[in-house]
This record gives structure tokens, sequence and C-alpha cells, in this order.
């Protein structure tokens, strides 16, 4: 039998889906990069969705 690989690919493009989009945003709410990586538990990427909804941007467009 094949133990295969399929579940962990899957769990690596939904995460590099999820981080990457983070990475980009959190700079500019104050938070630091590499907090994205933290976003592939569901619970703190709905934290830092809360953050940002709720906090102006630093280029003041919020």
């Amino acid at each position: 039998m094949m133990g295969g690989g399929g579940g962990f690919l899957w769990f690596l493009v939904i995460g590099v889906l999820i981080v990457v989009p983070f990475w980009k945003l959190l700079p500019r709410y104050g938070l630091p990069s590499w907090a994205a990586l933290l976003t592939i538990f569901p619970l703190v990427a709905l934290v830092f969705l809360w953050i940002m909804a709720f906090k102006s941007d630093e280029a003041g467009r919020g």
C-alpha cells in the first residue's frame, strides 16, 4: 500500500494560500510579517482579521 502524501500536499497548498496574503497585509497594521505564519491556525487568522477590520492601517486609508 502507498501511504500517499496528498493530505500533506493539500495542507501545504492551503497554508500558502492563507499565509501569503497575511504576510503582505500585517505590516500595514503595525504587526510583524512573521506573525502571518501563525495564521495556519484558524483561530489566529480570525483574530488577525478582527484586528485588521477595526484598526486603521498606517497609510491613513482606514
